[in-house]
């Protein structure tokens, strides 16, 4: 078993599901941003809708079969509370792409750059998609509000990006409850990730400052040991 819970049972389960869930993710992401850009009417809205609920399905019925699976359940339950949110939260589902990418990407380096990186997409993917989804879900709720501002998805971009990097214009705000928790989960999310980021980059640079110390405090001593062979 391990440390968190997963039984050979689940571990193959995963591998099996990935991709397939993977790619779930990244359509229930094409078709939402679809519906709510394109104000989707009709039988179109009825379609889009009926393969939203079907992916949440597919992904509910996803976390039942590995908890069932998993041995402890309980390690299993609390080291994948994400996997939980994901089901109840929709827009937290795209977040399963950045894994995908960092298992695309190769980190052929040390282990510790290898962290950051992998910490620097996390961080700079997770950005994008809190801004991208965040905007979706304030135009879905603003544009038909009475007294909104934001109407178009470049008005709700435009304010999700002022928002996230604490600039702040106010030529937009939200009116609706939705739209104003939106702006909560934005500004907490922004500053968390951006404060990420900005920490790993630090760790980085500090890293490389203390190699290049290195190597010339190693480089007097080997011109000496080739001046003075006999030492």
């Amino acid at each position: 078993m391990g440390q968190r819970g997963e039984s050979a049972a689940t571990r193959r389960w995963e591998a099996w599901t990935y991709w397939p869930l993977t790619v779930l993710a990244l359509l229930w992401v094409v078709v939402y941003t679809a519906q709510v850009i394109g104000d989707i009417r009709g039988s179109w809205e009825g379609i889009a809708f009926t393969f939203m609920l079907a992916v949440q399905i597919v992904f509910a019925g996803d976390y039942l079969v590995r908890l069932l699976w998993a041995r402890p359940r309980g390690v299993w339950f609390r080291s994948h509370l994400l996997d939980l949110a994901v089901v109840f939260v929709p827009i937290l589902r795209p977040v399963r792409l950045l894994g995908a990418l960092t298992r695309l990407t190769s980190f052929t380096r040390t282990a510790g750059s290898s962290v950051r990186a992998q910490l620097i997409i996390y961080g700079l993917g997770s950005v994008l998609l809190l801004i991208w989804q965040v905007a979706l879900v304030v135009l879905q709720a603003e544009r038909h509000a009475p007294g909104a501002s934001i109407r178009t998805f470049g008005d709700a971009l435009w304010w999700a990006v002022c928002t996230v990097t604490t600039v702040g214009y106010g030529d937009y705000a939200p009116v609706t409850v939705v739209g104003r928790l939106a702006a909560v989960v934005l500004m907490a999310g922004g500053v968390v990730l951006v404060g990420l980021i900005v920490a790993t980059i630090s760790s980085w640079a500090s890293e490389r400052v203390a190699q290049a110390h290195d190597r010339r405090r190693v480089q007097p001593d080997d011109a000496v040991d080739r001046a003075h062979p006999d030492r």
